[in-house]
Order: structure tokens, then C-alpha cells, then sequence
């Protein structure tokens, strides 16, 4: 039992795979306009629910149709084959016949008669069965053979038994030539005299012009259908487009209004609601724009004020920095404790000179005033580098992995080194003295570094501002390396300018994975990560981002690219 319910689902399974191959080509673009368009679904509903109400009325009409030609068709049967054998009945009541000439005679009259007095020529005379046998009753005579295959035994039957004067049966004609035709077949009873007995007769009635006068309903009707759908669906069509005309004109405003035409506007429609609708829509486009307009104004007082700041800083920290470097050049006399705040002094002049660095940085992309100088780099010997450079800074071991990405690829090496000096740093900062595992791989459209550090992890809420301005996940932790709070949101950004995507996994406890991603050419616009984010041998929880193998969009960044040969 077990076995056969496995086949049956693996059957079904499998009809289900194939339905789904053969409907999806079909139904697919159907199914993703049907999903975008409420104009698809309105004229769709409309024509499914006029269509049926058509059929509907249509299966009405013909059968109401068909079984009033029918019922009128046999009424005039009966009435025609009652007055035919009423005839025949008082001709053989007239008659004196006794003898087999005699009475063979009488049924050739009788058959003529019945011919003469009914409207068909389709009659069968026969003796009623389970009478007592008399030789000089007449044999069984017909018009047509095929009227001997159609009396059943049923009519036979309710002639001898029943006590009406008629019985019919609806029945099939089969022509010599192989066609048919729906027919009729009346029986009713004739008495002989001089001890014949009693004689069934059966006159068979052909309604093949009846069917013929229902197909020709049929058809009108069908015509008459396929006219009034293509009408309704025209109109329907046309008073969509009429109703929807608004929806459109406040879609096609609002599309030019997000794309930065601050001008869009909706035009007035000539209809009260809507012209409402167009009123409000078009307050609050004015809002949006005096909004926008003092945004603007004041980022870029914002963005003046901190590039400004930032320059000029410079020649006083210039100075200052001067000033220290003397001070440390004569501080073997000092007493110790000057010689600590010279130190000191030192320490937070540079610390100073990277902030206004990271300031003026953050304020070009800001100003869209950025500049790419792109070479041909190799991405694993640049990082190689930087991992040299920063080795003597880590407590455990930093390891790089290069799966792949030999190949060079064009990108600005200041930008991407300062990427992986910032990914570096933070393992370094966080990663509690275990081992740095830097993995670099590529496919044919991009390749990926990833960063991976079994330290302290972050939390989900850590996690979602970890690329933001000035933000530590820990701001009381001893800096190995000092830090502004600037470096992943400018390494994000230098992701971004190379239409890449700089991404983070991270788990209290477990550490945190941060992974690069660069096509490999300007005109990909989406590629798949060679590199998982979620590291391997780590289970997916709910909160986690993306695991890996997701499809990337490059950001749109404007820049200004310059290649060096």
C-alpha cells in the first residue's frame, strides 16, 4: 500500500512539473500583468462575468428553444398519428374481408391510407405479438426497413400492456448512407377483422429539420454572443481607459516627481473627485518642493561649512603639529610627565590630521565632486600589501586565502586599499586577539573580499548602524589603531563609487564577516557574490542578512573617472 501511494505521488508530482513547464511560458506574462495591473484585472473580471452571464442566458434560450420545437414536434406527431389510425381503424371497420386474399388486401389499403392521411411516409405494420396463431392473417409490411431496428421491445411492450391508445419513444434514424437523425416513433393498435387479431402500427416522424432549425438557433445565438462580447469587451476597454485616464496622469506626475522634476504636476481631469485629487496632489508637490529646496540649501551650507572647516584647520594644525614634533625632539629633558603629555600631544595631533582627512572625504562624496583614479590592479596583491603593512599591529595571526581573483581588474587602488585597511583595522580592533582569515575569490562578473574575525560580534541592532557616521559599536574599548568613526561609512562609499557593495555579518560571541564585492566591468549592472556573507559552518537565523549566492545591483553613483596607463 505504501509503494502505490509513493507511485501515485511521484505521479502527480511529476504532472505537476510538466503542467508547470508547459503553463508558465503561456500563463506567466498573464499571471506578472495581471499582478501590475488593476486595468488587466478590472476588464478581465468584467468579461469573465459578462461571458458567463452570457452563457448562462445563452443555455437558456436554447434549451427553452430546443424543448419547445421539440414538444411541439411531438404534440404534432401524436395528433397526426391519432387521426391516421383513427382513418385506418374505420376502413378496416368498414370492410367485410375474411379470407387470406381479403385480408391481405385490407393492409395494403391500410398502409395507403396511412401514407394519405399522416404527414410521414415511415410506417410498420405488424402483428401484435402473443396472439394465437391464424394463417390467414396478413404478414407484416414497412416502409422503410430502418423503422424495424427502431421499435424496442419497451414500445412492444406498453402497447400489449398498457391501456392508452398511443405510446411513443424519441429514437435515432440511421440512413442508408451511414448518417442520422433524432426521430419519433408512435405506436398505437389496430383490431382485424375475421379473427386477424390485433395489428401494431408505428409511423416514425423524421425532425431532422427541427434539428436543423435548433443548429440555426445555435449559431445565431453563438454569433449573437461572440458580437455582444467583443462589443462589451470594446467598451469595457473604452471605459477603463476613460476611468483609469486620472490614475495614469496622477502615476506618470508622481514618477516624474521621484525621478527630480520637481515642476510635475497633475493636470485637472474635469471631474469633481478627482479634480480634488489633482488639487492635493499638486499642494503637496509644492510642499515637497519648498521642502526640498531648504534641504538642498541647507546641505550644502552643511557641506561648505564642514569642507571649509576642514581647510581651514589645516594651517593651524599645521602649526600645531610643527610645534609637537619640536616638543618630542626636546623631550629626553623633560621630567616624565611632560614627556607623557608630549606624547599625548603627538598622538591626538595625528589623530586630528586623519579626522579632517576622513571630514574633507565625506564632504566630496557628499558634493558629488569625487574622482576615480582607476588602474588595472590586482586585487590579491593589493591586499597582500595592506595585510603586510598592518600584520605588526595584530596580537593573532591575519592569514589571506586567495580562492581566486588573480585576474586585474580597473579600479582606483588608493580607494580599495583604504577599503581593506579599514576591514583589517576593525578585525584587528575587535577580534580579541584570535586569527584574521582575509578571502579573497571571483566568477565572471565580479569578485568579492571578505574580511572574517572571531571577536566580540555585534547584535542585530549594532549591526544596522555599523556603517553609520561617528558610530562605535564600543566606545569605552582601548584603540589599538585610534579611529574617527568615519572609516566603514567612507569605505562604504568607496564600495559604492566602483558600483560595488560593502556588506556585514555579525553575531555576539561568534565575530563578524564583512565582505566586498566589485564587478568586474563598469557596464554589469547585477552579479552574484563569489563569497558567502553568512561564513560557512554557521547556521542562518532570522535576523541574519542575506545568505550567500543573492543577486547584487551595482548603486548609480555620477563620477568622474580618470585611467592611468
Amino acid at each position: 500500500m505504501r509503494t502505490r501511494r509513493s507511485r501515485l505521488a511521484i505521479a502527480l508530482r511529476r504532472l505537476q512539473l510538466r503542467w508547470t513547464r508547459w503553463s508558465q511560458p503561456v500563463l506567466g506574462p498573464f499571471r506578472a500583468r495581471w499582478r501590475r495591473s488593476l486595468m488587466v484585472r478590472t476588464m478581465t473580471i468584467t468579461g469573465l462575468v459578462t461571458g458567463f452571464m452570457v452563457l448562462i442566458a445563452g443555455v437558456f434560450i436554447l434549451t427553452s428553444v430546443g424543448t419547445d420545437l421539440y414538444n411541439s414536434r411531438k404534440e404534432q406527431a401524436l395528433q397526426d398519428s391519432a387521426r391516421a389510425t383513427l382513418a385506418a381503424q374505420r376502413h378496416i371497420d368498414a370492410s367485410d374481408a375474411s379470407d387470406r386474399g381479403g385480408l391481405s388486401l385490407l393492409s395494403t389499403t391500410v398502409r395507403r391510407m396511412v401514407q394519405d392521411t399522416s404527414s410521414s411516409q415511415l410506417m410498420y405494420l405488424r402483428r401484435q405479438p402473443g396472439q394465437a396463431s391464424f394463417p390467414e392473417a396478413p404478414p407484416p409490411t414497412t416502409t422503410a426497413n430502418m423503422l424495424i431496428d427502431t421499435v424496442t421491445p419497451e414500445l412492444a411492450a406498453a402497447l400489449v400492456n398498457e391501456q392508452e391508445p398511443q405510446h411513443w419513444q424519441a429514437v435515432t434514424f440511421l440512413g442508408d448512407d451511414g448518417s442520422s437523425s433524432p426521430g419519433i416513433i408512435v405506436g398505437s393498435t389496430l383490431e382485424f377483422p375475421a379473427g386477424a387479431g390485433t395489428y401494431d402500427l408505428f409511423i416514425g416522424y423524421n425532425l431532422a429539420d427541427t434539428q436543423s432549425t435548433l443548429s440555426f438557433v445555435q449559431r445565431t445565438l453563438l454569433i449573437t454572443a461572440a458580437a455582444m462580447m467583443a462589443f462589451i469587451g470594446i467598451l469595457v476597454w473604452i471605459m477603463s481607459r476613460i476611468v483609469f485616464r486620472p490614475l495614469r496622469a496622477a502615476a506618470a506626475a508622481s514618477r516624474r516627481l521621484a525621478a527630480g522634476e520637481s515642476d510635475a504636476r497633475m493636470p485637472q481631469q474635469n471631474d469633481e473627485d478627482f479634480d480634488v485629487l489633482s488639487e492635493g496632489f499638486n499642494d503637496m508637490a509644492d510642499t515637497l518642493q519648498s521642502r526640498i529646496q531648504e534641504l538642498d540649501t541647507l546641505s550644502e551650507m552643511q557641506q561648505r561649512f564642514v569642507s571649509d572647516v576642514s581647510h581651514e584647520l589645516r594651517t593651524p594644525l599645521t602649526t600645531i603639529r610643527l610645534a609637537s614634533e619640536v616638543l618630542q625632539n626636546t623631550a629626553g629633558g623633560l621630567p616624565a610627565g611632560q614627556q607623557r603629555a608630549v606624547e599625548v600631544l603627538g598622538t591626538q595631533v595625528e589623530r586630528f590630521e586623519v579626522l579632517l582627512g576622513d571630514l574633507l572625504e565625506i564632504s566630496r562624496y557628499d558634493a558629488g565632486r569625487v574622482t576615480l583614479e582607476t588602474e588595472s590592479t590586482n586585487l590579491v596583491a593589493l591586499a597582500t600589501e595592506v595585510v603586510e603593512s598592518l600584520r605588526t599591529l595584530s596580537p593573532g595571526t591575519i592569514e589571506v586565502r586567495a580562492l581566486g581573483g588573480y585576474a586585474p581588474i580597473e579600479v582606483d587602488p588608493r580607494r580599495v586599499r583604504r577599503i581593506i585597511s579599514n576591514l583589517v583595522g576593525n578585525a584587528i580592533e575587535h577580534g580579541e586577539d584570535q586569527p584574521i582569515v582575509l578571502t579573497i575569490d571571483s566568477n565572471a562578473a565580479a569578485i568579492a573580499l571578505s574580511v572574517r574575525d572571531w571577536g566580540v560580534g555585534m547584535s542585530a541592532a549594532e549591526l544596522e548602524q555599523v556603517f553609520d557616521r561617528f558610530w562605535r559599536a564600543d566606545p569605552s574599548r582601548k584603540r589599538t589603531l585610534g579611529g574617527t568613526g568615519l572609516g566603514l561609512a567612507i569605505a562604504q562609499e568607496d564600495a559604492a563609487v566602483h558600483g560595488g557593495i560593502l556588506e556585514a555579518w555579525s553575531r555576539p560571541g561568534v565575530g563578524t564577516n564583512f565582505r566586498l564585492t566589485l564587478p568586474r566591468d563598469e557596464h554589469i549592472t547585477s552579479f552574484v557574490s563569489p563569497l558567502p556573507l553568512v561564513p560557512e559552518g554557521i547556521e542562518v537565523e532570522a535576523g541574519d542578512p542575506r545568505p550567500s549566492g543573492g543577486w547584487l545591483r551595482r548603486p548609480g553613483r555620477r563620477i568622474r573617472k580618470d585611467k592611468r596607463r
